[in-house]
């Protein structure tokens, strides 16, 4: 959603996209923040550390409103060695992402030489930082109980959970990993063979659902999810300009609502079509945020995922997938009339607000560490991912009122 509260943007303002019930709580609880932040915590930091660069308030802002240390729990005494801090090394990640960094060992380093990074993560000496390998540990323990997701996740009902929002925007992004692809099992060989020819008159042949059509019918989130393959293999798809273009890893599916704020993302195979992802999705969108309009690209022209937008009350707008020659002859000459006629329907104009998720994608790739991924293991790239994810989230809330 354009910034209209906002001098910079203020040329970008667009009343169709503005909602007043969305700008006025939530651009108030933000100003709230901002001005708490402008007054009297970056003040009093800069009495207490010194100057502040940018990406020192981007961080103090990531942490403040996303209050990761809330969701890790406490562990108490426990016999043998205590356990580092916890909460200073999920904050140390959180910088990780915000700073940009391409492994642990550089965030180590910044720790070590940045003064104010390293008390703001909540160690005053250097000696008081963890080794390499406590700072993995940890991350293996935040992978496993899904920290960043349900980090994110509260971030988003508080900020956006009571709101009306106009679009939310799918898509998917590749995501390369330094890890083997998952070797292709060949199918086990049914011995018995398939009866050939029209069935009999009382015989019954039940056809094979496909996911799609299992998953509208009514699966659970979390029976949808676990039917998602999540290994590392190889995907393939085709660019802008036609050609092909292949990478070993996964693939991030990411619903972003109007103003670039990522809502919901789910990680896969790479080499699973976006189609599969769209109604489990959907309903985690579903149930964080109300909103009015399903933007999709032409990867998920299908019938089922048409109904399932309808059914939960929204507005489908897919592009449509030419599934032959003469349906895209036709479909080009039809744009190619509307051009010369300067003729463009709501919905069109409508669906040019999807390039939103593409900035997201852009920009989690670009500044928030998606594009340098060295752990391995579904759980971990996952978690890499996610506190992007949130970084890239109270960036963008925050561009309301900044």
């Amino acid at each position: 959603m354009p910034i209209c509260y906002n001098r910079r943007y203020q040329t970008q303002y667009n009343p169709r996209l503005i909602r007043p019930e969305f700008m006025n709580q939530t651009h108030n609880e933000l100003s709230t923040i901002w001005n708490h932040f402008q007054t009297s915590l970056f003040p009093w930091l800069k009495e207490e550390l010194g100057e502040l660069t940018e990406k020192h308030q981007q961080l103090i802002e990531v942490l403040e409103i996303s209050q990761i240390d809330a969701h890790i729990p406490y562990v108490g005494l426990v016999p043998g060695r205590p356990m580092k801090n916890r909460c200073a090394i999920a904050r140390a990640f959180v910088a990780k992402a915000v700073y940009n960094m391409p492994t642990t060992e550089m965030l180590m380093d910044r720790l070590k030489s940045d003064i104010r990074l390293r008390r703001l993560c909540g160690w005053e000496r250097v000696k008081e930082i963890p080794s390499q390998s406590t700072f993995s540990r940890a991350f293996a323990e935040f992978a496993d109980s899904q920290l960043a997701e349900r980090v994110h996740a509260a971030l988003i009902n508080k900020h956006l959970g009571e709101q009306l929002l106009g679009h939310i925007s799918r898509d998917s992004t590749a995501i390369i990993a330094r890890e083997k692809p998952e070797k292709k099992e060949e199918p086990a060989q049914d011995k018995t063979p398939k009866k050939r020819g029209r069935p009999k008159k009382d015989e019954e042949r039940i056809p094979k659902l496909t996911r799609l059509e299992k998953q509208s019918r009514g699966m659970s989130i979390r029976e949808m999810k676990a039917d998602l393959p999540t290994a590392c293999n190889v995907g393939t798809k085709r660019n802008s300009k036609g050609y092909k273009s292949s990478w070993i890893g996964y693939k991030l599916h990411i619903d972003a609502c109007d103003g670039g704020v990522p809502v919901s993302c789910l990680l896969t195979s790479a080499s699973l079509h976006d189609s599969q992802v769209a109604i489990p999705l959907a309903e985690m969108t579903n149930q964080r945020v109300s909103y009015c309009y399903d933007l999709m690209d032409a990867a998920y022209d299908a019938p089922q995922i048409k109904q399932h937008s309808q059914a939960l009350g929204h507005v489908p707008l897919i592009d449509e997938n030419p599934r032959n020659k003469v349906r895209k002859a036709e479909i080009e000459a039809e744009h190619k009339s509307r051009r010369h006629a300067n003729y463009y329907p709501a919905e069109t104009i409508r669906y040019h607000e999807r390039s939103t998720v593409e900035r997201v994608n852009g920009r989690i790739k670009d500044e928030f560490g998606a594009r340098m991924v060295r752990v391995k293991g579904h759980a971990k790239v996952m978690s890499h991912l996610m506190f992007g994810i949130i970084a890239l989230t109270v960036d963008q809330l925050m561009k309301f009122i900044e």
